[in-house]
């Protein structure tokens, strides 16, 4: 009898170990580019083709800054009007919040596209020290895409979406941002040999035509 209930309890000890690898290591991909380069639109069709997750960190900030009582909506508008970049403990801690929330829903839900983060060595530094053997980072999705192109687009969505930062002066500051900070993260990630480039200037199809290649061969 004892040995029956142990070899059972033995059986299920690798299923439970399993699940809870999973809770502790989510599977990330970070998904950059400047802003315009359709990382949002892209997310979209990756979830509903692919099963994952998407947590863009503007977003994240911006519903944060809208929260009634948040002690850091005030700090976030006043960065995201700037065009600078929100501290990353703020950020990360959001993030962390919405991985944890995700699977704790879904225990199967563990792989996750972070649209739009680290956007500098700050951000990569946060993320390392308070993530570290808790999510596995499996590669960099970076879409590729002329800065003129990028504002264009943000000017024409800036007539529907109601973002006060999609005004050219606020898009230009945002432009050179992530060039000076984002594009030095993707090139260390290149380094690495964790960087998927895709030429984000085509129509949309296209463009997923490339990242649907890129999902297929990693799995």
């Amino acid at each position: 009898m004892i040995g029956r209930l142990f070899g059972v309890a033995s059986q299920r000890v690798p299923s439970l170990l399993y699940r809870v690898s999973l809770m502790m290591k989510p599977q990330v991909v970070f998904v950059l580019g400047g802003p315009g380069a359709g990382k949002g639109t892209q997310c979209s069709r990756i979830v509903e083709g692919y099963g994952y997750t998407h947590l863009s960190a503007g977003d994240l900030l911006r519903e944060e800054r809208a929260r009634e009582g948040s002690e850091f909506g005030q700090l976030i508008a006043n960065y995201i009007k700037e065009g600078k970049i929100v501290p990353v403990e703020i950020t990360i801690n959001l993030l962390r919040k919405a991985m944890e929330e995700t699977m704790k829903k879904d225990e199967k839900k563990f792989r996750f596209l972070i649209d739009g983060f680290p956007r500098n060595e700050d951000n990569l530094q946060g993320w390392n020290s308070s993530m570290e053997g808790k999510a596995d980072v499996k590669f960099v999705l970076f879409f590729d895409c002329g800065n003129e192109v990028c504002i264009n687009r943000c000017l024409e969505r800036g007539k529907s979406s109601g973002r006060t930062d999609d005004n050219r002066e606020s898009l230009e500051k945002r432009i050179q941002t992530y060039l000076q900070s984002t594009r030095p993260i993707i090139d260390l990630y290149e380094k690495l040999g964790k960087v998927r480039t895709v030429d984000a200037s085509r129509s949309v199809d296209e463009v997923f035509a490339d990242v649907k290649i890129i999902l297929d061969k990693e799995g």
